[in-house]
């Protein structure tokens, strides 16, 4: 196998790269090399495990969002608010949480009549509205977030430390380059 490339000599590009035992991503690679037994399915392996993990994570993740009336989207809202400490436009809102601006202007109706934020309009320019917390919402978001910590650990615990250590990096490394590829500003 090469350094340069990860491929096996004599051309076979998923020659050397074992599928890792006991996941689903393992079946579905055999299957595709099954097919393809020339097909280099590195990137699958990778991207495929990533969009099941975060499956399955958001599927357990989002049970104390239910449980409070959320859903995943609102609670990015106000998440998004509690974290940066102060009001936002709803088009900073959008850009912090990947949203369309019709998306967050539903959300934000929703959240309202729940008394979980509040809008006020600008003083300069009435098109312009700043949203920001209420207590209720304050409260809500810090109830919420320990038991999606405790959840995210207990998820992890099955993972060394320091493999956890260098999952985030190496995931860190992937979403820097995504994001400067999509031209999405970075914080």
């Amino acid at each position: 196998m090469t350094a340069a490339n990860g491929r096996a000599a004599g051309g076979d590009p998923g020659a050397g790269r074992a599928a890792v035992p006991g996941d689903t991503m393992a079946a579905v690679v055999r299957q595709w090399r099954a097919v393809h037994p020339g097909i280099d399915t590195g990137p699958m392996e990778i991207i495929g495990r990533i969009n099941r993990s975060a499956a399955l994570l958001q599927q357990a993740e989002d049970a104390p969002l239910r449980r409070a009336g959320l859903t995943r989207p609102e609670f990015d809202v106000l998440g998004t608010l509690r974290r940066t400490g102060h009001e936002l436009t709803p088009s900073e809102i959008a850009r912090e949480t990947f949203s369309s601006g019709a998306a967050v202007t539903k959300r934000l109706k929703q959240l309202t009549e729940r008394g979980l934020v509040e809008r006020r309009g600008d003083t300069r320019d009435r098109r312009v509205a700043h949203v920001r917390l209420t207590d209720a919402g304050r409260e809500l978001v810090d109830g919420i977030l320990p038991q999606q910590l405790a959840y995210e650990t207990t998820a992890l615990s099955g993972i060394d430390p320091t493999r956890q250590r260098e999952l985030a990096s190496l995931l860190g490394e992937l979403l820097g380059q995504l994001e400067g590829r999509l031209g999405v500003p970075r914080g």
